[in-house]
């Protein structure tokens, strides 16, 4: 008779996390000696005592709590006898392991924490609790995980285990991030405590099951020193970029979705010198600006359960003019905010930053156009394109290449109004050179032969080179 193949220890430490979960589910203790020989109904009530216990402990004690029930299922030289008879030793790292992986899925994130320690991902997209795809590089991939692994069931309720650990994760979710979500209330958009975007959509509005998309906070700010590593823009433009800035002049960052544009402005921010007063606005909380001392952040709020209390990057807008700003910088416009973020930059608030969606820098004026129309769709288009053209100094555009890199492909000057057009100036263009090729992109962004025309604000600041 052929003898039985050991288990891996990836299966062991699965197998003990689920007897520690069916433990703490069942209000079970590490030593039950004193229920030896009592009645069902003090069973019973014990454990119900338990339970309750396991629900006040704060976070350090419920950590305590499944450690001791991790070592009362091992014997006194620590194995573990698994479901194949056999012992396997368990170290202390295993042990921790363990306890990790329990505390995750009633007090953590579950399999959600587990990715998102890693390093490497960028961007977790979860579309129902079998698909989990993450970026890592610039590329999204699959992963194997699932949030039910369970082989002592059916599929049929194993997939349904699997949407009840998701959703238990995105309750846990909001509860953290102080937002709701409900079945009258299913798409939520929060921010962890590190900062990561958090976009959720549950299920039937998301056909496949619950959906849940993480954007990654940086730990370490993006700094125009690791754009120039990424080759995303040259020390030359970096030095010309941070002349803009110190000038103040106002510039408006556009590219498409995961082109960086967020990561652009916080590199841009740091730029600001140390002694200006400057507010940031923000739908969710992502900047990092270190270099400034007097800094006043500031977040949207959605509303609460009663429709009540919402904060809008209007409002923001609007209260940041009472705070005696310097410079106002405006995470991302959106909507009707981009009337009064325009109105602004043309009251006395030069040096001001910010962002928005579009494919050329052509396009983002077009945007900008809609947006206003949204807030004040009484103002004549003349008076809109006026507005805009007026308030913007600089478009910066990114763009996500087809070998998935980020580049500046658009330094372009913003002119003023003129017989019904904004007129832009490109001063700098990005041209892809010989070595390019269908799985990498090669080039670099050149001057243009169109002289820089408004150079008022660089020689109010002193400087007398051009651009």
């Amino acid at each position: 008779m052929a003898t039985k193949k050991k288990l891996k220890m990836q299966e062991v430490i699965e197998e003990i996390v689920k007897r520690v979960c069916k433990m703490i589910n069942e209000g079970e203790t590490g030593d039950e000696s004193a229920l030896v020989g009592a009645e069902n109904f003090e069973i019973a009530r014990h454990r119900a005592d338990m339970l309750e216990s396991y629900r006040k402990a704060t976070d350090d004690e419920y950590r305590i709590i499944i450690m001791d029930l991790v070592n009362s299922r091992l014997t006194d030289k620590g194995d573990y006898i698994a479901s194949d008879k056999r012992p396997y030793y368990l170290s202390p790292a295993d042990r921790a392991v363990v306890m990790e992986r329990v505390y995750g899925m009633y007090r953590g994130l579950g399999l959600v924490g587990t990715l998102l320690m890693n390093e490497q991902i960028t961007e977790l997209m979860i579309n129902g609790p079998d698909n989990i795809f993450v970026e890592i590089g610039g590329r999204v991939v699959r992963r194997e995980e699932r949030f039910c692994d369970d082989r002592d069931c059916s599929e049929e309720e194993r997939k349904e285990r699997g949407k009840i650990q998701l959703r238990r994760i995105i309750r846990r979710i909001v509860e953290i991030c102080g937002r709701d979500v409900t079945e009258a209330n299913p798409i939520v958009d929060a921010r962890l405590k590190d900062g990561s975007r958090v976009n959720i959509v549950l299920h039937p509005i998301a056909l496949g099951g619950d959906t849940v998309t993480i954007r990654k906070f940086s730990k370490k700010p993006m700094s125009v020193e690791k754009l120039i590593e990424y080759k995303s823009i040259t020390q030359d433009i970096a030095d010309k970029l941070k002349t803009l800035v110190y000038a103040k002049y106002n510039i408006f960052i556009s590219g498409g979705t995961g082109s960086g544009k967020t990561t652009f402005l916080n590199a841009l921010s740091n730029f600001i010198p140390r002694d200006e007063r400057v507010i940031t606005i923000e739908d969710s909380a992502e900047l990092q600006i270190s270099g400034v001392d007097n800094l006043v952040s500031l977040e949207t709020k959605s509303a609460n359960a009663e429709g009540k209390g919402a904060i809008s990057m209007k409002d923001l807008i609007k209260s940041s003019l009472r705070m005696r700003p310097e410079r106002i910088v405006v995470g991302e416009v959106r909507g009707e905010e981009a009337l009064d973020m325009l109105q602004a930059m043309n009251t006395g608030h030069d040096g001001s930053l910010s962002t928005g969606h579009a494919n050329s820098a052509k396009d983002m004026l077009t945007r900008l156009e809609t947006m206003v129309l949204q807030g004040a769709s009484g103002l004549p288009l003349d008076a809109v394109r006026r507005q805009i053209g007026s308030a913007l100094d600089i478009i910066v555009h990114l763009s996500r290449m087809r070998d998935h890199s980020r580049k500046v492909v658009e330094i372009t000057e913003v002119l003023g109004y003129e017989k019904g057009e904004i007129l832009l100036n490109p001063i700098y263009v990005f041209e892809e050179d010989e070595n390019s090729t269908v799985e990498k992109v090669s080039g670099s962004l050149n001057r243009t032969k169109n002289p820089m025309k408004s150079v008022e604000k660089l020689r109010q600041a002193g400087i007398w080179d051009d651009i």
